[in-house]
């Protein structure tokens, strides 16, 4: 039964044209991350805190496009028109909630690239290939045209604490919060053997078959179109601007930035509709 069942999927994948040698597929995703916005007791307009609360909203609340082959992928948030007058705003609460873009990874090398934007400086992660100890289980659902199987892994994360960022006191509270808060989540992920692809959106991979949909705690993405061998190829390359750091550099300036962003908002630079954010 097994040898008839990988029989099947080999002979699935060469009518996709998966082991031929210019395969190439294009998913898109959407991704939806939930925030719970904690002022830290400030005392902020009621105007103001809907204000925050959109822009948040729509920084959390993006379509990304991952063009993938055998190998490699490339994972690009979706080009879109920003609002008037809104541009800053939300981007900047995005990119210290996590938001990035270009994210290359080449499985067989166990190597990623991403491209991040903080707080108005370009940064490029270049560092080994993360692994999550997957373990497939025999549940599965449909998802579109494929029936998807569940997996499930534990990943440590760390993320901004906002209500650091936004708590008001002074500068010698031995109370004063971590400007990260770090803790193991659960994913789940739902992959399609039906596409024995080794890739899946952003940072996710590993799985046999293409991730189509993944959720953590707090974020949701799922695959809402995808298209085979493509007329049209794009090239999958890896970003190559910006200040090249580890993703250990990176998250010690990150770290950084959260304090510089905390004593602004401590100051009452925070409540400045500019949007300065204490930059220099």
């Amino acid at each position: 039964m097994k040898i008839f069942y990988l029989f099947s999927l080999m002979l699935l994948a060469s009518q996709f044209g998966i082991y031929a040698q210019d395969f190439q597929g294009e998913a898109t995703y959407f991704s939806k991350t939930t925030v719970n916005m904690d002022f830290g007791g400030r005392q902020i307009p009621e105007d103001r805190k809907k204000e925050i609360m959109q822009r948040m909203k729509e920084a959390n609340e993006r379509t990304y496009i991952l063009t993938f082959d055998k190998s490699a992928s490339i994972y690009s948030e979706e080009e879109r028109l920003e609002q008037p007058g809104n541009d800053r705003g939300g981007r900047r609460f995005g990119m210290m909630s996590g938001a990035g873009g270009d994210y290359y990874k080449d499985v067989k090398e166990g190597r990623y690239l991403v491209k991040n934007e903080l707080l108005g400086k370009i940064f490029l992660v270049d560092d080994t290939l993360p692994k999550l100890e997957w373990k497939l289980g025999g549940e599965s659902k449909q998802i579109g045209n494929y029936t998807a199987f569940k997996a499930t892994a534990t990943k440590t994360i760390k993320r901004p604490n906002m209500r650091a960022i936004f708590r008001r006191g002074g500068g010698n509270d031995d109370n004063q919060e971590e400007e990260f808060t770090e803790k193991d989540i659960e994913i789940t992920a739902w992959y399609a053997p039906d596409i024995p692809v080794n890739q899946g959106p952003g940072e996710y991979w590993g799985l046999p078959g293409l991730i189509l949909e993944v959720t953590d705690d707090v974020t949701v993405i799922l695959c809402t179109k995808l298209v085979l061998n493509p007329t049209e190829k794009k090239e999958i390359k890896a970003p190559n601007k910006g200040k090249t750091v580890t993703q250990e550099e990176y998250d010690k300036i990150s770290k950084e930035k959260m304090a510089e962003m905390r004593e602004n908002f401590r100051r009452g630079g925070g409540g400045n509709r500019g949007g300065g954010g204490g930059r220099p």
